[in-house]
């Protein structure tokens, strides 16, 4: 009776120590891997957010530039083939042969003769000068070939007026004109209007106060009506347009075309 109470005690004592698995072990361990995940899935998250700000401009910008190359020449080609014809040169004979065809080709013929007329009488073999008072540039021709071209100055478009009614524009003219005179060490003789400029009264017409040395350089050319190419003591104004009519042009420029350009010698100031 003792041997088995002796053995029924420990088997009670062993029951006692082993108790029974009631699962938290296994809960810890699913939130332990319920916690990775969701950390992953954060860094996941960041990662794509981080993708979405890079790729999100990129994406734009090929969108914008697809939508320029298709309106640049997919719908040029589409409108093209839904014309159902396309602009090609050709060399048809039968076209050729057509009446309307020849009449269009002798009046082109007949066009560019009449041009061309006109071209060699405004450049001939003789020397001549063309003068644009848009940039102010000048350019020198010999046997219809550019020999000197450079900065100038021309008409400032500026309007003088007294206390009367009497006014100037100060504008270069336009046009064809000619070489009427060629001088050298040329003297100024002062028009009215260079008085009224200064404040001073006008003299009369022959007196002493009217001629003034050294300002106009060492030649002029005069082109009528009292303009003249001539000169300048100020050279920074070149390309400029500062004068009250004539045309101003450096040392240099000015000494080769007073010696290429003579008498009768054709100017064109556009």
């Amino acid at each position: 009776m003792e041997n088995n109470k002796v053995i029924n005690d420990g088997l009670h004592t062993d029951a006692g120590n082993n108790k029974p698995d009631d699962g938290s072990g296994d809960g810890l361990d699913l939130l332990r891997i319920i916690e990775e995940y969701r950390k992953k899935l954060l860094a996941n998250t960041k990662l794509i957010q981080t993708f979405r700000s890079i790729l999100f401009p990129i994406a734009t910008i090929l969108i914008t530039l697809s939508a320029i190359v298709f309106l640049l020449y997919a719908v040029p080609a589409m409108s093209e083939i839904t014309s159902g014809h396309r602009t090609m040169i050709t060399s048809d004979k039968e076209l050729k042969q057509s009446a309307a065809y020849k009449k269009q080709i002798n009046l082109l013929a007949k066009d560019i003769q009449r041009l061309s007329r006109k071209y060699n009488a405004y450049t001939s073999g003789q020397s001549y000068i063309v003068i644009n008072t848009t940039d102010n540039r000048f350019f020198l021709y010999r046997n219809k070939k550019l020999i000197r071209e450079g900065f100038c100055s021309s008409g400032s478009y500026t309007m003088l007026q007294t206390e009367g009614d009497k006014r100037w524009i100060f504008k270069t003219p336009k046009g064809k004109y000619w070489i009427q005179g060629k001088t050298t060490n040329p003297v100024w003789k002062k028009p009215d209007w260079a008085f009224v400029e200064e404040g001073l009264p006008i003299p009369p017409k022959d007196d002493f106060s009217r001629y003034e040395y050294g300002v106009l350089g060492d030649y002029a050319l005069a082109i009528g009506d009292g303009y003249m190419i001539h000169g300048t003591i100020y050279k920074r104004f070149l390309g400029m347009p500062v004068t009250h009519g004539c045309v101003r042009l450096n040392d240099e420029d000015l000494k080769i075309i007073y010696n290429t350009l003579n008498i009768g010698s054709k100017v064109y100031i556009f």
